[in-house]
């Protein structure tokens, strides 16, 4: 089986890397962008065939979620049909790209489940670096005051969906913590970075979704690390809403509520079919216009009417069954916190479903991709997804 040789492993490995980390670090959009096609896209479809087998196995034990996938990227298409986009072939090939990043996984998930986890470690790692970095060029370099909402590097920049993808990082590193002491020196500093870019970056959605889903934890986890990391989250949450009370109340609720409403007025024009994929609307609200609806379900309502809304929040809701069934072991430990924490993510500014990888991904199409892991997790022995020191 030609994907699982070493060198093919060893391709797709640098692949997600990049996907999780080079969003931060590479030099421009579109360095990371042509390295996802030279390191995801491209051996992804080189190894699809030899890796067949694997497919018909994910298809087979997550029916319902695959097919709500083939569902929602074909009503997609068909929308273009009376889309108002300019450009049908690049939101064809948005598509694609899509349905290429989610047949990734399976073809990552087959060289073990503690290999994944440990890519999602570096990855980690790879975004603490990032964010001190993005701390020390900002407040230092630039010289901004503290009180200044902190903008990342690269594609971190904007202070909302950067603060998304540091969110998300923080919840899956706390979730599967290494096991070499040596490692864990090393995991405790990126916690510490991530944190604090957090913080400093005033996203409130995304602090609010890291709170969440740390407090939830022993919903699923039901174990005393669980407890003390719910505790501590609770005294941290705490500490920091006496410490930052004016800068967290001086944007009030940023219109959202008026935002809202007036989506939701905007799906009634259109209730069925939508705008159509890629068509360019505006929200008003407020005396005010708004490049999107600042929620990715509305989003979509806009975009792919009522039926594309219930197709997203059907796949959705498999990811959390799936994740749910799953919740004894580390990954479905971690893949429910992300879950808990996307779910609460996408409701205050995400609002990119289809676009070309970016920050949304990060709390849209990735819970999806790791999802699929899950069938080669059940497949083994309990305890046996426990994370491991080789990569």
């Amino acid at each position: 089986m030609m994907y699982a040789r070493r060198w093919a492993q060893s391709w797709l490995a640098i692949g997600f890397l990049w996907f999780l980390v080079a969003i931060a670090l590479a030099p421009s959009n579109k360095i990371y962008q042509q390295g996802l096609v030279a390191f995801v896209w491209l051996p992804t479809l080189l190894l699809l065939w030899s890796a067949r087998g694997a497919l018909v196995e994910g298809w087979s034990a997550q029916r319902a979620l695959w097919l709500s996938v083939l569902l929602l990227l074909g009503w997609s298409a068909l929308s273009l049909v009376w889309s108002g986009t300019e450009d049908v072939g690049r939101e064809l090939k948005r598509l694609l790209y899509i349905a290429v990043f989610l047949l990734f996984f399976p073809l990552l998930a087959t060289a073990g489940v503690p290999r994944l986890i440990r890519l999602l470690q570096l990855g980690g790692v790879g975004l603490a670096i990032a964010s001190l970095y993005s701390i020390i060029q900002f407040y230092g370099v630039q010289g901004f005051p503290w009180i200044f909402r902190l903008y990342g590097v690269g594609e971190l920049s904007h202070p909302i969906l950067g603060a998304y993808v540091i969110g998300a990082a923080l919840v899956w590193m706390i979730h599967w913590p290494p096991q070499e002491r040596w490692f864990q020196v090393i995991w405790a500093l990126s916690l510490l970075c991530l944190g604090a870019f957090l913080a400093l970056s005033q996203s409130r959605g995304a602090a609010l979704g890291v709170f969440v889903a740390l407090v939830a934890m022993p919903i699923w986890c039901r174990n005393r690390r669980s407890y003390l990391i719910a505790a501590t989250t609770i005294a941290i949450a705490v500490l920091g809403v006496v410490m930052m009370y004016a800068l967290i109340v001086e944007r009030g609720s940023s219109y959202r509520l008026e935002i809202l409403q007036a989506s939701l007025q905007m799906i009634t024009l259109h209730p069925w079919i939508g705008l159509g994929l890629g068509t360019f609307y505006t929200i008003s609200a407020v005396g005010e216009q708004f490049d999107h609806t600042h929620n990715m379900f509305t989003h979509i309502g806009v975009e792919l009417g009522i039926p594309g809304m219930l197709l997203w929040l059907g796949i959705w809701l498999c990811v959390l069954r799936e994740g749910w069934r799953a919740r004894a072991t580390d990954f479905g430990k971690g893949l429910m916190g992300l879950w808990l924490f996307s779910s609460l993510a996408m409701q205050f500014d995400a609002a990119s479903l289809t676009g070309t990888p970016r920050a949304e991904w990060f709390i849209s199409w990735l819970p999806v991709g790791l999802a699929t892991v899950l069938v080669w997790v059940r497949a083994r022995a309990p305890g046996c997804d426990k994370i491991s020191g080789s990569i």
